[in-house]
């Protein structure tokens, strides 16, 4: 769109000449028979250019100069006095006004479009640069609502994580799809590998414990292997007492879920080896079993709108149940189905098949002794 320009004289056949010199250039060209006239021009029309005559019998030119640069959003508005009076003495004047050019009278046209094509090139300029502020402003203050809805959202991310699963957080908080299912925490079927572990002797212990003292062997414990279980990246299913269900494969896809399961396994062994003799010195004689199992279950949120938790169902879970129920102190009992996944990767012998509850046939199970 062309510039716009403000001719602001009392006599017709100025504004005439100069409307008509200008409109020829392409400019648009609005008019004002008087100073008050021409401010009010200024404020509604929003000129890129003003040319303003000095003698005017209203409000001479240079009142309305000073008028024009009092308000902050005409401060810079170009401003070219236009006068018959000598030129030198109305310069000055102008000049202290704020005018940023003069002509004299009569107009020598090329001279006219020359001021008026530079003024107008300092004025895009301008805006130009006042566009970018703000431009600059608004990406401040979007960055700033950025930062902060980071911060929030790191907040909630770690009040999450202090109830939920890691996994399970960061699927709620972000919104990543898990593989192969629009909405990860959706009901689902996978294989996983479901871990079961809990204490021998905690039923002993308290009967006989003040409850302080179970609530700070229970901190001890689950602080233990909840760091394990971190760090092998398994999924709590839930706490209860002294028992923890882990499963791996969902809703984060481990390429040999069961090789790590048991590789975890063994750590907490090794691991509450020493929390054991802690205890042992304390006087309570607490011990760990583990039991592994591997299969599919239908995964997905379980509850109601008020309160959800994520979870497995199905006779995996009831097996690696199971199988920790049987496991002596010390022991990690694997199904046949783990056994034959991580053969290569640890050191077990057979226990035989045990009659577990809820299994029409025996179940043979594997004693995991170690990694080789």
């Amino acid at each position: 769109m062309s510039a716009k320009v403000l001719v602001v004289d009392d006599m017709p056949l100025n504004v005439k000449m100069l409307a008509d010199v200008l409109t020829f250039k392409g400019y648009q060209v609005v008019t004002a028979a008087g100073g008050k006239e021409g401010l009010a021009k200024v404020e509604s029309e929003k000129p890129d250019l003003v040319l303003l005559d000095v003698m005017m019998p209203d409000l001479d030119g240079y009142a309305v100069c000073r008028a024009i640069r009092a308000k902050a959003e005409t401060a810079i508005l170009p401003v070219v006095m236009i006068t018959a009076l000598d030129p030198a003495e109305e310069r000055v004047k102008g000049l202290e006004a704020g005018a940023d050019d003069f002509l004299s009278k009569p107009i020598n046209q090329p001279e006219l479009l020359a001021r008026v094509r530079s003024l107008l090139r300092i004025k895009e300029f301008h805006d130009q640069v006042q566009s970018q502020a703000r431009e600059l402003a608004d990406w401040n203050r979007t960055l700033e609502q950025r930062v902060a809805a980071g911060v929030r959202q790191i907040e909630q991310m770690g009040r999450l994580k202090r109830f939920l699963s890691p996994q399970i957080a960061d699927l709620i908080v972000s919104g990543t799809q898990s593989e192969g299912a629009a909405d990860p925490l959706k009901s689902h079927r996978r294989e996983i590998t479901v871990v079961f572990l809990d204490l021998r002797g905690f039923t002993a212990f308290t009967e006989t414990a003040d409850p302080e003292e179970v609530m700070g062997v229970l901190q001890e414990y689950h602080h233990e292997m909840g760091r394990l279980i971190m760090a092998h990246n398994g999924t709590i299913e839930h706490f209860a007492g002294d028992g923890i269900m882990i499963f791996f494969n969902d809703p984060v896809v481990i390429e040999n879920p069961a090789a790590q399961a048991v590789r975890m396994a063994v750590s907490m062994q090794e691991e509450f080896g020493g929390l054991s003799q802690i205890w042992k010195k304390r006087g309570y004689d607490l011990h760990m079993g583990i039991g592994i199992a591997q299969g599919y279950a239908t995964l997905g949120t379980i509850g109601f709108e008020g309160r959800r938790d994520y979870g497995a169902i199905g006779s995996v879970t009831n097996l690696a149940a199971r199988l920790c129920s049987d496991a002596k102190a010390g022991q990690i009992l694997v199904s046949q189905k783990v056994f034959g996944c991580i053969e290569e990767l640890v050191t077990a012998e057979a226990v035989g098949e045990l009659s577990i509850k809820g299994f029409h046939k025996p179940v043979p199970a594997f004693n995991v002794a170690g990694l080789k």
